[in-house]
């Protein structure tokens, strides 16, 4: 199988995991029963090892279509040939959406359906379990086949015959006009059969009580502006990225996608970044869905309740909170059009970021504000933590980008813990809190001054990346964002001037698209290139969004430049962490936080063009 290009895949998922669907019907990457477990498929890393359950016509000469069941995360891959039409349709089932007699924990549906002439298909599934470093025996019964490793053991139900080959099945069936035949993969126990197989008429009903599932779902969003179609993609993308048992949001829901094709940029970002924390809270509850920024606070508020002896946070956590993500590599697999190595865990667990102290209280503030007042003991907690960046503030770091090239003084974490100590203050005088303020705001007041002097490059007239400095950084955009710039002030919008000019005049921006800093400029640790970050270009869209206010034609910059980004997207609406020199997506997909970003920036724009055309 030649490996399909990152931007050609469509996610389905239950909230616990997902599966990556490409437009050729084949399943490359899924981790099973969580977004963090092993992978059964993963042909996405390795296409002749890592395991794939593909579904497509045998017949080549086909144009391939996939899209999204109207306001559902059901997804669709139609096959169009002179013969006929088919199409597979690939959805999980979610708690709520269950036959209760059937109903069985993280269940993949995958319903194969004619709908005109006759087609031809041809099913294979290959699992490749525990990063295909497990064994597995392979039996077919008479509902299907099983597959059995020695940690995990899988059903596919099927009232297809199958055939057995080497490790894994195939089955050569036609279908006509009309017709349809179903796959249900789902877990079972060891020796008892391929599991539940469902009529054509049950799994019908399933997928009629998964699609209202959805748009009950997507009903509570409060968003009416331009571009709601694709705000609201968004935010069904980030409940296919949540994990339902804690609340929590993975950064994406894949491994080691590269950031640089054929590079060593490859990390696993299967975990929860306390940074997309104020981006989470904020996106999720301007658009109404208050319930999960909730959900997600309660996770929050576990984590800060396991401060580290010196009252620390981690920069991120596992989806169930655990505190330890050991990276190591899988040097069995190829990677991805061979970019290796092949990384699980995130050694930048136990990195020094003093940035998260800013997005967390941000948050919170945020949260009490439009959520639901916070409790005195999480104010506790968070005392403890303000008081560490009063301590700490003045320490290097390896920033927002996780930098594997030493630590610096980076402004962006200098702003943020301004922010921290700022939000701590509103929120102690809004509720009244018992707190630290004259200390607070001492040393608040000594980081603003410290960055305006040592953050600001008066020959590049702009913010630059860390002290001493001459190097642009997207994430200086933030400061608007955040209150700690006026939008107009001469600074911001000469900084923004300055990263505005495309890289080989010194700036960050490439045919609109943004940069986060420049990597021939500025030392990462790391070798290689790397594409354009898709969040920094929603940053700067909001930058220039605010910026409009007083100069109109910075607003139509922003709306052209937000137009041309969404033009980027996949066909399913859909962005990785990165967009490359060709307009290809590149890192994870796809990525929370380029989604989140998205929701913000067509919000503030939306209100900031009102009722102009």
């Amino acid at each position: 199988m030649a490996y399909q290009p990152i931007e050609n895949y469509g996610i389905v998922g239950d909230m616990h995991t997902v599966a990556l669907v490409g437009m050729n019907g084949s399943i490359d990457w899924f981790c099973f029963p969580h977004f963090d477990s092993p992978s059964l498929f993963a042909a996405i890393l390795d296409d002749e090892r890592g395991g794939h359950f593909k579904i497509a016509p045998i017949n080549n000469n086909v144009t391939y279509k996939q899209f999204y069941w109207p306001e559902t995360n059901v997804l669709v891959t139609r096959f169009l040939s002179a013969e006929g039409v088919g199409e597979v349709v690939d959805y999980m089932t979610v708690a709520e959406a269950a036959r209760g007699k059937h109903h069985h924990p993280h269940q993949l549906f995958r319903r194969v359906n004619t709908i005109r002439g006759a087609m031809a298909f041809r099913m294979e599934c290959y699992p490749a379990f525990n990063y295909a470093r497990d064994d597995h025996e392979v039996s077919i019964t008479g509902e299907g086949a099983c597959f059995n490793s020695p940690t995990l053991s899988l059903g596919l139900a099927t009232a297809t015959p199958l055939k057995q080959r080497d490790k894994g099945v195939v089955a050569d069936f036609t279908l006509r006009e009309g017709e349809s035949a179903i796959f249900l993969l789902q877990e079972i126990e060891a020796g008892s059969g391929c599991g539940v197989c469902l009529s054509e008429e049950e799994a019908k009903e399933v997928f009629i009580k998964t699609v209202e599932y959805w748009r009950r779902w997507l009903s509570k969003s409060t968003y009416q502006g331009r571009w709601r179609e694709m705000v609201q993609r968004s935010a069904l993308a980030l409940k296919l990225l949540t994990f339902e048992p804690t609340g929590a949001i993975v950064a994406a829901p894949t491994s080691s996608l590269p950031e640089d094709m054929g590079g060593e940029r490859n990390w696993d970002y299967r975990y929860t970044w306390i940074r997309d924390a104020a981006f989470t809270l904020y996106a999720l509850l301007r658009i109404g869905f208050t319930e999960e920024a909730a959900h997600f606070m309660n996770w929050l508020e576990a984590r800060s309740g396991e401060l580290n002896p010196d009252d620390s946070l981690q920069i991120m956590y596992g989806i169930d909170g655990r505190h330890e993500l050991t990276e190591e590599t899988l040097d069995h697999l190829k990677g991805y059009m061979g970019s290796r190595p092949v990384r699980i865990g995130n050694g930048a667990y136990n990195q020094v970021q003093l940035d998260i102290y800013g997005e967390l209280m941000d948050s919170v503030y945020l949260y009490n504000k439009y959520g639901s007042p916070i409790s005195y003991d999480l104010w506790s907690h968070l005392r403890r933590l303000l008081n560490y960046v009063c301590l700490n503030w003045q320490r290097t770091d390896e920033g927002i980008w996780e930098v594997r090239g030493g630590q610096q003084h980076f402004v962006y974490s200098k702003l943020m813990c301004w922010v921290a100590l700022d939000r701590g203050l509103r929120l102690a005088d809004k509720r009244s809190f018992p707190a630290e303020r004259d200390r607070w705001l001492t040393v608040r007041d000594q980081i603003y001054e410290e960055i305006m002097a040592k953050g600001w490059n008066s020959e590049r007239l702009a913010f630059v990346q860390s002290y001493g400095s001459d190097a642009l950084d997207a994430s200086n955009l933030m400061m608007p964002l955040v209150f700690f710039l006026s939008p107009t002030d001469p600074r911001m919008l000469s900084t923004l001037d300055a990263i505005l000019q495309p890289p080989e005049k010194g700036g960050l921006v490439s045919n609109s698209l943004v940069h986060r800093y420049n990597v021939k400029e500025t030392s990462d640790g790391l070798p290689g290139e790397e594409g354009t970050f898709n969040i920094c270009t929603f940053w700067l869209v909001e930058a220039l969004t605010r910026a409009g206010r007083v100069d109109p034609t910075r607003l139509d910059q922003a709306r052209l430049m937000f137009e041309q980004m969404l033009g980027y997207a996949n066909h399913l609406g859909l962005y990785a962490e990165e967009t490359g020199p060709r307009g290809e997506a590149l890192g994870n997909f796809p990525q929370a936080f380029t989604h989140l970003a998205l929701i913000s920036a067509a919000f503030n724009l939306d209100r900031a063009l009102g009722t102009r055309g």
